[in-house]
């Protein structure tokens, strides 16, 4: 049994961790992963040689980069019994969160707090896809991968032709009070499910690193819309709304290319 150890610089959250545990399902070699978020760190257990496993690990964009090979004597490897546990309380805090942003970025006319919404779809879809593809062939999993990618996609197309045509068109100032209550509220969750992720990887350490946190896109994004609501008040402009707006939407399409090179 050899394990080789990746350091995948991009890997903030579960999110991730589910893209890359899809794409490496393909490979028989491989007898175990084990993650290491707070360090962005990847241990692959496996027989044979690495370059098939890196090859995939490289073709995800995350940043990866393999930092060591060595033969180990592990054999055994517990499967965490909480692990599916987890992953439904992490999607059920996306999903309720993607419903809560969609409803008051309506409600408040802002393109920050539905963006933001997209990407806990985004993430949710990602779970989803790991939770209701588990035992599935590579097939399913392909087809629904393909589905949640396309569908990510278009929603954000939409959100760029609102935003072209809020910009171009008269509108009314968004809610700022609700963009940066509802954000505060989103960051909170985020947090809580760093926070278990984190709490469930590693016995020794019952808590995040800031680090974690603050590098982590989807707290970067919430602080993002907090300041949007801080400048539209301020500048008297829906322009920072838009603005974030048009970043976030960026974000979500940049999550569901990585979805869809997963179902070639």
């Amino acid at each position: 049994m050899n394990k080789t150890v990746f350091e995948i610089s991009k890997m903030d959250c579960l999110s991730e961790e589910n893209l890359i545990r899809m794409k490496l399902d393909e490979i028989s070699s491989i007898a175990n992963l084990e993650f290491d978020l707070s360090n962005r760190k990847l241990t692959v257990f496996h027989s044979g040689a690495y370059h098939e496993i890196e090859k995939s690990v490289l073709e995800l964009n995350l940043g990866g980069k393999r930092i060591s090979t060595e033969e180990t004597g592990r054999k055994d490897f517990q499967e965490n019994e909480n692990q599916k546990k987890l992953l439904w309380t992490v999607l059920g805090i996306n999903f309720a969160f993607f419903l809560i942003e969609l409803t008051t970025g309506f409600i408040s006319k802002s393109l920050g707090l539905i963006a933001d919404s997209l990407d806990m779809l985004a993430d949710s879809l990602v779970y989803g896809i790991s939770l209701f593809a588990v035992g599935g062939t590579l097939v399913r999993k392909k087809l629904v991968a393909k589905l949640a990618g396309y569908f990510q996609i278009t929603l954000a197309l939409i959100g760029f032709i609102e935003v072209l045509r809020r910009f171009f068109g008269a509108e009314k100032l968004p809610d700022f009070s609700t963009m940066i209550i509802v954000s505060i509220f989103a960051l909170l969750a985020n947090g809580v499910c760093l926070f278990l992720l984190q709490k469930s990887k590693s016995k020794d350490e019952a808590h995040m690193k800031a680090s974690m946190i603050f590098t982590s896109n989807d707290v970067i994004i919430n602080l993002g819309v907090i300041l949007a609501g801080v400048l539209v008040n301020w500048l008297n402009s829906n322009k920072p709304d838009l603005i974030i707006g048009t970043i976030v939407f960026g974000l979500v399409i940049q999550g569901a290319i990585r979805i869809l090179k997963l179902s070639k």
